[in-house]
């Protein structure tokens, strides 16, 4: 095969990576460039400020344009995927009318409301990002989870008129939809000015960031798991027809066209929920790594694999840091402390927890769907540690394979474009040169007796305790929260 690179963009919540990859799979060149803390605001506006996420596209095309050294009339195409659940407001000129909604927001959770007049698309990141490097709007329908009205079956905006009526959005306000791995324009001059990109260059739509990770890690079919380690954790497999009214999993488009991923419950926060600690730790253990010449994520993982025992002595997490919308009592809880724990046993206990909750699910999940499966893939910056894997797959049960390349989100993508530009007939032959498996970590027998145990007997029955308690906190808050409003509110006229 004749030498070929493709790009694949990967948007996600703490940053924007753009990577170029071979025929092989192998990374050629990568720019990347992190995104703007969200605003926050009471009670549950979660935005993205100014520009970002095309601001952040275009500093990571230069990097890596400016990295690259081969022929340029070798680059077939590129895949653009971005955040998912997030909700982006166009005028006419396809500029934003508000800031962008990220996925946290609880107006994603909600139907549109038209309350700012001049917008005049409603649009997923992808889109958006799809529409600023061609000035096409055009989209992948495999974006679009959530409250648009959509037709799983036909992959085509719905008909339905209570179907619109529901979800409020017209189809004037709607981009076209094509499956996934369609060339859906080409790269502008404007476009390639601001993001180094060649003018011309085909572009790609692919689906947002789940479900291109699961094609970007070689998910093909239902013998396989796949946990994709990010700001949220999501759990996924490989399913075949649309369930009906399914209880313990959601489906959802795949970015091979026609084909469904089935997503268990995962943990909204989870790796930041990881983040959050070592950065809640301070100065200490970032100097102490520093001196030993390692990451502070790898200094954690040495001190919590050398010190704390499977289980980590009883101490366990509950990894509702950021509380489902149906669900707004939920809060994250540490219980099980003794006075000779520290830091180490913190950590141990958050990647348990994160690993007990997704096997709770993935059980739950398969109990309905009445399957199993033979190994389970990480991905994301998670899979990096070899504690963590192991953790995996000493709570699961099965072998757990880790990839080369463990940021699969621009593979998925580098993939599409790769099937969608003619370079491989099919997406099991773009799986099979593009993606590799780095090592595979199996179950020790006397750690996964542990976690079986704890697991069964303590773990999966916690939140039947502490659900009513945190239900009364909840209440005694929002009347505090309520009474403080009313006293600012007042004055003595």
């Amino acid at each position: 095969m004749a030498e070929k690179y493709f790009i694949g963009i990967d948007g996600g919540t703490q940053s924007t990576k753009i990577v170029m990859y071979d025929t092989n799979g192998k990374v050629v060149c990568e720019g990347k460039e992190n995104v703007k803390p969200l605003r926050l605001a009471p009670p549950d506006i979660v935005e993205h400020p100014d520009d970002d996420l095309w601001d952040t596209l275009k500093i990571a095309g230069k990097r890596m344009m400016a990295a690259f050294k081969g022929d340029i009339k070798k680059i077939a195409g590129i895949g653009v995927g971005s955040i998912r659940c997030c909700r982006v407001l166009l005028k006419k000129d396809g500029t934003l009318s508000a800031p962008v909604i990220n996925w946290q927001d609880g107006r994603t959770a909600r139907a549109y409301e038209h309350v700012i007049p001049e917008t005049a698309y409603v649009t997923s990141t992808a889109g958006y990002l799809i529409h600023r490097l061609t000035g096409c709007f055009n989209d992948a329908a495999s974006n679009y989870f959530g409250q648009w009205p959509i037709d799983y079956r036909t992959w085509r905006w719905s008909e339905n008129k209570a179907e619109i009526q529901k979800y409020t959005i017209p189809r004037e306000m709607l981009f076209n939809i094509f499956m996934p791995g369609t060339v859906v324009g080409s790269v502008t001059q404007a476009a390639s000015e601001a993001t180094g990109l060649p003018e011309g260059l085909p572009v790609v739509c692919t689906t947002s960031d789940k479900p291109v990770e699961a094609l970007g890690a070689g998910l093909l079919d239902d013998k396989q798991a796949l946990v994709s380690l990010g700001t949220y954790i999501a759990l996924m497999i490989m399913g075949q027809d649309m369930p009906v009214n399914p209880q313990t999993f959601w489906p959802v488009m795949s970015s091979i066209p026609e084909r469904i991923i089935y997503e268990g419950y995962g943990i909204r926060r989870g790796m930041w929920t990881v983040s959050w600690f070592r950065d809640l730790l301070g100065e200490t253990p970032a100097k102490k790594a520093a001196n030993l010449k390692v990451s502070t994520e790898a200094l954690l993982d040495r001190e919590a694999t050398e010190l704390v025992p499977a289980g980590s002595d009883g101490l366990m997490t509950v990894l509702d840091w950021l509380a489902n919308p149906w669900e707004p009592y939920k809060r994250g809880i540490m219980i099980g402390f003794m006075a000779h724990m520290s830091y180490p046993w913190i950590y141990r206990s958050i990647l348990e927890g994160i690993a007990y909750t997704l096997k709770n699910n993935f059980d739950a999940m398969m109990a309905e769907l009445g399957k199993s499966v033979d190994s389970l893939i990480i991905t994301g910056g998670g899979s990096n540690s070899d504690l963590f894997m192991q953790i995996f797959a000493d709570v699961f049960g099965l072998p757990v394979q880790r990839n080369v390349i463990n940021s699969t989100a621009s593979v998925g993508a580098a993939v599409n474009t790769a099937v969608a530009t003619g370079a491989y007939p099919s997406y099991e032959e773009a799986v099979r040169r593009m993606v590799r498996i780095r090592d595979t970590f199996t179950p020790k027998p006397e750690n996964r007796a542990v976690y079986e145990k704890r697991n069964a007997l303590v773990y999966r029955h916690i939140t039947g305790y502490t659900d009513e308690i945190l239900k009364k906190s909840f209440g005694v808050l929002r009347e505090e929260q309520k009474s403080d409003a009313s006293l600012k509110s007042w004055s003595p006229t």
